[in-house]
């Protein structure tokens, strides 16, 4: 009652606001305006909602096992990877549960077919219900994954792994945090889960029994307190508060890679190897941030629109379920989209990519390193400075000072 008391108290607010702002009626009458256009849009686009779901989805389940089996290799174990790894499998999962949804619900029987016992029935709803709840645990985990990815690689800026215990110690602490990750995600959605219910429902024509999800009835007065818990619990905790820290974390870490770029070419003086390290170092920074961003224009909005949804009254009826389509197609391309993002970013993904699937010929040993392309997929770990690249760096400047010195004599 108390929660309650407060939630319309912070609505009254809400329109107070906008009454203040003498906006209250322009959202009226950009409402019954653009209302036609957007059902006009939403049932066009829920005839192909469908079929190019179901196309993302398996494209992204490839891509994804692509990444899981590259990030996995020995020599590609680091914090930021096991982190991806992770993220990869929560993508996985997404798009598995959605194939079947996707083929039953738009597919079989289009979104904008009548209610019938085929399409309707007990089986197939209890699976919306399971798919629902599912895909909101595994958007939190990502959203949560993608934060804590933002803090392990400022962190990582900040203060440089410079030994191979250190750099185990930090993988160590990675994998209990992504345990803790998915467990609580699971954990402080349960009002979610128990807030998803069937009801049953009679054709007319035919008296034949049905299901339904029960209505929800966001940014009404009757709205249940269960519902009003669970709706403000995952607008924040898996929407807002994610996409804040990892503006903040994102902010600091395009500050400190710039610093940290500067640092580096004044104080090394750094060419030819070391120069190409420091490249693949701020590659695979501008990687992750690409990632971060892909996710603050998907999950950000959506928060938004749920707090709107909870506020302004037929918000959700006349705007947010509308675009549920919409909002549903962005989330899956953005778990699709990875492999894209690591193979045209990171040279070092890309090697071990090719090296895995694309392997047409013998790997050959490089005359002047002596080393193999597995070798050197070993030297190059952009995420870890242990002591063996330490010393390989010193060697590669040692080679280049002895290569200018002979110049200059010849020269002389």
């Amino acid at each position: 009652m108390q929660f309650k008391m407060v939630y319309r108290s912070g609505k009254r607010c809400l329109q107070w606001w906008f009454s203040a702002a003498n906006c209250e009626e322009v959202m009226k009458e950009n409402q019954s305006a653009s209302g036609g256009d957007l059902l006009v849009f939403a049932q066009t686009y829920a005839a192909y909602h469908g079929y190019i779901s179901i196309f993302v989805c398996i494209f992204g389940i490839v891509t994804n096992v692509f990444n899981i089996t590259v990030l996995t290799r020995k020599h590609m174990r680091t914090p930021v990877n096991l982190i991806l790894t992770w993220l990869a499998v929560s993508d996985i999962i997404t798009m598995l549960s959605y194939l079947p949804f996707a083929m039953h619900f738009y597919c079989i029987y289009p979104a904008d077919a009548n209610k019938s016992t085929e399409k309707n029935s007990e089986g197939w709803m209890l699976y919306m219900i399971f798919h629902i709840n599912l895909a909101a645990t595994t958007h939190t985990v990502s959203i949560w994954l993608c934060v804590m990815l933002a803090i392990v690689r400022y962190l990582h800026i900040r203060s440089p792994t410079k030994a191979n215990s250190m750099r185990l110690q930090r993988i160590k602490q990675s994998r209990y945090g992504i345990l803790f990750i998915y467990v609580s995600s699971a954990l402080i959605l349960v009002p979610n889960y128990m807030s998803n219910k069937l009801l049953p429902d009679v054709l007319p024509d035919s008296n034949e029994t049905i299901y339904v999800l029960r209505d929800l009835n966001l940014g009404k007065n009757d709205t249940e307190t269960m519902v009003l818990i669970n709706v403000w619990i995952y607008a924040f905790t898996a929407k807002l508060v994610p996409c804040l820290l990892m503006l903040i974390f994102g902010s600091l870490l395009i500050y400190n890679i710039h610093v940290k770029i500067r640092q580096r070419r004044k104080i090394l003086q750094i060419s030819g190897a070391s120069s190409l390290r420091l490249s693949e170092h701020s590659r695979t920074t501008k990687m992750l941030l690409a990632v971060i961003i892909l996710f603050l224009l998907t999950e950000l909005p959506q928060g938004v629109l749920i707090i709107l949804s909870a506020c302004v009254e037929n918000f959700y009826d006349q705007v947010y379920l509308l675009l549920g389509d919409v909002m549903d197609i962005v989330a899956l391309v953005n778990n699709a989209v990875n492999f894209i993002l690591y193979c045209s970013m990171s040279t070092k993904f890309r090697e071990t990519f090719v090296h895995l699937f694309c392997n047409f010929h013998p790997l050959r040993r490089s005359e002047d390193s002596g080393y193999t392309l597995t070798d050197r997929l070993a030297k190059l770990d952009s995420h870890s400075n242990n002591n063996e690249n330490n010393h390989h760096l010193h060697l590669l400047q040692n080679h280049f000072r002895k290569l200018s010195a002979e110049h200059r004599i010849v020269r002389a």
